[in-house]
């Protein structure tokens, strides 16, 4: 029915900056302008949160292109959009973030098999700057041993 897509944009300094605890898969209100921006990848996640409003979770600062033929129906580049996840769903992110240092990140942005646009947000807790050192200078190790090997 659909073709396999291979749109899959990530939020790479959320993993830096934050450690991630627990992860969910939410579903996004969105526009048909917006749907088809996605789908020609011209989405970011840089600087994007979640927030939580009237118990409903909201995407805040996520950017999403305008459409090029959407003519006078296109949308507002970085309009709060609405996500869509079960009760019992969210009863677990509103209690995690009651937790001091505790937020809800966008991790990656995708197209599932049956061609609808899922948001991968995770439950996280900031990292302190020691943290992320360690962080690099494993990542620049793992380089080194595998720059090794392939010699």
């Amino acid at each position: 029915m659909f073709k396999k897509s291979n749109i899959s944009i990530r939020n790479k300094k959320a993993t830096f900056n934050y450690e991630i605890m627990d992860r969910f898969v939410a579903g996004i209100q969105l526009y048909g302008t917006e749907i088809k921006s996605i789908r020609d990848g011209k989405a970011g996640l840089t600087e994007t949160y979640c927030t939580f409003i009237n118990n409903e979770l909201w995407v805040r600062n996520m950017h999403i292109a305008t459409y090029f033929f959407g003519t006078y129906n296109n949308h507002d580049v970085r309009r709060d959009r609405k996500l869509l996840l079960n009760k019992r769903e969210l009863n677990k992110l509103i209690r995690g973030t009651k937790e001091t240092g505790n937020t809800i990140v966008p991790t990656k942005l995708f197209i599932n098999d049956k061609g609808l646009a899922k948001l991968e947000i995770g439950l996280a807790k900031g990292k302190k700057t020691y943290d992320k050192r360690q962080t690099l200078k494993e990542k620049e190790d793992k380089r080194s041993i595998d720059r090794a090997m392939k010699q």
